[in-house]
C-alpha cells in the first residue's frame, strides 16, 4: 500500500472511533433523562393515586377525606395505594420509590434510581391538582 492509502486508512479508523465516542456518550445522556422522565412520572402517579386513596370512603379502603380542614396523611403506605413494596419501599424498572407521611400533614414520595444517580420528591398536601409539588434532583456530570 502506498503512504497515501495508509494515512487515508488510519484517518477513516480515527473519524469512526470519534463517531462511535460521541454516540455512546449521546446514548448514555439520553438514557439518563429518559430515566428522569420516567421517575417523575411514577412518583407523580403515586402522588394522584395517594389523593385518590385519601378521597375514598374508609369502607372501601380509603382515607375517608380525611382532608376538611388539614390531611392526615401519617397512616398512607404503599400497600394503601395499591403497591407491593419490600423493605418499605416499591421497586420497579425505573427506580425505588418510598412514601412517607410522618409528618403528618404532608405526604413524601421520594423516587430514586441508583444506576442513574437520578433523584425526585413529590410533596402532597391535599386532594387538588395544586397541592402537588416536585424537586428534581439529576446528576449528569457523570
Amino acid at each position: 500500500m502506498g503512504q497515501q492509502q495508509l494515512i487515508l486508512l488510519v484517518l477513516g479508523i480515527v473519524i469512526v472511533g470519534l463517531a462511535v465516542t460521541v454516540g455512546i456518550q449521546a446514548f448514555s445522556e439520553n438514557s439518563k433523562k429518559a430515566n428522569m422522565d420516567a421517575l417523575v412520572d411514577d412518583t407523580i402517579d403515586l402522588a394522584t393515586t395517594a389523593q385518590t386513596w385519601m378521597l375514598k370512603p374508609s369502607i372501601y379502603g380509603g382515607g375517608n377525606n380525611s382532608c376538611r380542614t388539614t390531611c392526615d396523611w401519617s397512616s398512607v403506605t404503599l400497600s394503601h395505594l395499591g403497591y407491593a413494596e419490600s423493605g418499605g419501599a416499591y421497586t420497579n424498572v425505573n427506580g425505588s420509590f418510598i412514601v412517607d407521611g410522618s409528618a403528618g400533614t404532608q405526604l413524601v414520595i421520594t423516587g430514586t434510581s441508583a444506576a442513574h444517580g437520578n433523584q425526585v420528591t413529590i410533596t402532597v398536601t391535599g386532594t387538588a391538582p395544586p397541592d402537588i409539588s416536585s424537586s428534581v434532583n439529576a446528576d449528569y456530570s457523570s
